[in-house]
């Protein structure tokens, strides 16, 4: 140990910074190993679309294949891409946990460095990123990750997949002529055709209201990545969030 350490005062006012190559090494490495775990698991959201995709393009396949072709397998489509929904905005809470860490650095470290300001990181700024490795919380809910997916990408998959579902009632294998022969042409099974239509209805007025409202919950949260830089007291003033949990289980 040097003498600094012997001498220095335990009561006394902590250093102003983080300074010296290996901080400045080790907080690279770590920069590095945070983007390429955002990177991973923005593969694993590309994943779960690609299935949605694939399995939407499967059911429009069958539905149209023939005359006699029912609309089901559009219907069963989208409840499974519902499925893939939550999985990838379980994921994306995730991913969302590595994109904070990664954002913090970069603005705490290598912003400052760009300016020419040097690679001094004030104890202040660490606050955040040191809280988050204490006690990691997810940084969205999950309402509003799905709400993202929703805008993102399963909007438009939900909204083709309706569109679909009135073609395929509407004009396959013929046009209909009148509102009767569009509702009977509707039902699925045992289940009436107005049961079909009102429920699909009451589906997409969901999700375009879940989209709308965690679009406008994001456009009125006024809260910016530098507020968690400020100190450890703008840190616990945020609502508390859920625990992370464990990650191997994804």
């Amino acid at each position: 140990m040097s003498d600094l350490e012997f001498t220095e005062d335990p009561d006394g006012d902590p250093p102003e910074a983080i300074v010296g190559s290996k901080e400045v090494g080790a907080l690279a490495h770590l920069y590095r190993a945070e983007v390429y775990r955002s990177t991973i698991w923005r593969q694993r959201l590309d994943q779960t679309t690609n299935w949605a995709v694939i399995s939407t393009g499967i059911g429009l396949s069958v539905s149209f294949a023939s005359d006699r072709a029912s609309p089901f397998p559009i219907v069963l489509v989208g409840a499974l891409c519902i499925m893939f929904l939550i999985l990838e905005a379980r994921r994306y809470r995730f991913f969302y946990v590595w994109r904070f860490r990664a954002r913090v650095l970069e603005i705490a470290f290598y912003v400052p460095m760009l300016r020419g300001k040097g690679a001094r990181i004030p104890l202040d700024r660490g606050t955040a990123l040191s809280d988050d490795y204490e006690k990691p919380q997810y940084r969205i809910s999950m309402a509003r990750a799905i709400g993202r997916r929703l805008r993102r990408n399963y909007g438009w998959i939900f909204a083709i997949q309706g569109a679909a579902y009135f073609a395929k009632i509407a004009i396959h294998p013929t046009d209909v002529l009148t509102l009767g022969e569009f509702v009977r042409r509707a039902h699925i099974g045992p289940i009436p055709g107005l049961v079909s239509i009102i429920c699909g209805l009451l589906f997409h007025a969901a999700w375009m209201t879940l989209a709308w409202k965690t679009w406008f919950d994001e456009r009125q949260d006024n809260t910016k990545m530098a507020d968690f830089l400020k100190s450890r007291e703008d840190v616990n003033r945020r609502p508390k969030a859920q625990p992370l949990g464990d990650i191997s289980k994804d």
